[in-house]
């Protein structure tokens, strides 16, 4: 039997914002059972909680962001990839500023304060959505889909003009050791002929080489090098599972991108929400029933409104 967990104390983390550039401050804090992951923005002028579910995205230009009532939190991606991929399901995480932190532009701070921290084991089984049916979302030579599988797995490919980059493939199964080894350390990346157009659109202000990998027409300008000779690849399967980690609860399938972002990954969690493509698992003994199926359709996967 698999239980759900949360951490064993709450951690702080301090940092700037990446498209904000905004000094934002958060707190993880412990959870019970069947709470879920929700974010809290204190520094509101009310005090508004935004659950980390799919129908709360109201933005996936660069970033994913959550929205409720007017409040927003911005760049949750690699915040919920390190939660998702360390397999722990409750967290509240209080947030002073308008998006989380980018720290070092990767899920490996996150990743090692929560482990340092503790994760503990809670009383109920966790909640797991199984894939039956093959779902996709396709948009010219883009795509994501989901296809079953006895394992949770990942495949990404991407393409970039770029020497240091060209074609870029990795595949592996999702658990908490393989997503520690192999993706938390891969840092988000960016083009310097992009720079100016991105600040222009007020994204990217709080960039620099601490908190990314920058690229100019033929070489990376950071001193240190890839942490990985596959970085971007990986760092794109990071985005994914920050993404995919909005459905709720685990997924138990294999999830396959080709040159996806935030707004295929966001859509690609909305229709297997609405549609009919597996059944979840968890509170009845790992049955499926229509009861379960009910339950999901009639509280989480409603359209939310913002």
């Amino acid at each position: 039997m698999n239980f759900q967990k949360t951490i064993r104390k709450a951690i702080s983390f301090k940092g700037i914002g990446l498209h904000s550039g905004a000094a934002v401050e958060i707190v993880l804090k412990p959870a019970p059972a069947d709470h879920g992951i929700i974010f809290v923005r204190i520094d509101a002028s009310q005090k508004v909680l935004i659950p980390a579910l799919n129908r709360y995205v109201v933005e996936t230009t660069l970033s994913t962001t959550l929205g409720k009532k007017g409040v927003t939190i911005q760049t949750i991606e690699h915040l919920m990839a390190a939660l998702w991929g360390l397999d722990i399901d409750n967290v509240e995480v209080e947030v002073c500023g308008p998006e989380i932190p980018i720290l070092d532009g990767s899920s490996e701070p996150f990743v090692e304060k929560i482990k340092k921290a503790g994760i503990q084991e809670l009383d109920q089984l966790k909640k797991v959505f199984v894939i039956t049916k093959p779902v996709a979302i396709v948009e010219g030579d883009r795509y994501c889909y989901l296809l079953s599988s006895r394992t949770p797995k990942v495949t990404c490919s991407i393409e970039f003009a770029h020497p240091y980059i060209q074609k870029q493939k990795f595949e592996m199964k999702l658990d908490p050791k393989n997503f520690t080894q192999e993706i938390a350390r891969a840092r988000t990346f960016g083009f310097v002929k992009d720079l100016e157009l991105l600040k222009q659109k007020g994204l990217i202000r709080g960039g620099s080489l601490d908190c990314a990998i920058v690229l100019d027409e033929k070489n990376i300008l950071n001193k240190e090098g890839l942490r990985f000779k596959d970085e971007f690849v990986r760092h794109k399967i990071l985005d994914s599972i920050g993404d995919m980690a909005l459905f709720g609860m685990k997924i138990l399938g294999h999830f396959v991108t080709h040159k996806a972002g935030h707004e295929l990954h966001t859509k690609l969690v909305r229709k297997v929400l609405r549609g009919d493509y597996g059944y979840m698992i968890g509170e009845k003994a790992f049955e499926k029933t229509q009861q379960d199926r009910m339950s999901l359709q009639t509280s989480l996967f409603q359209p939310a409104s913002v």
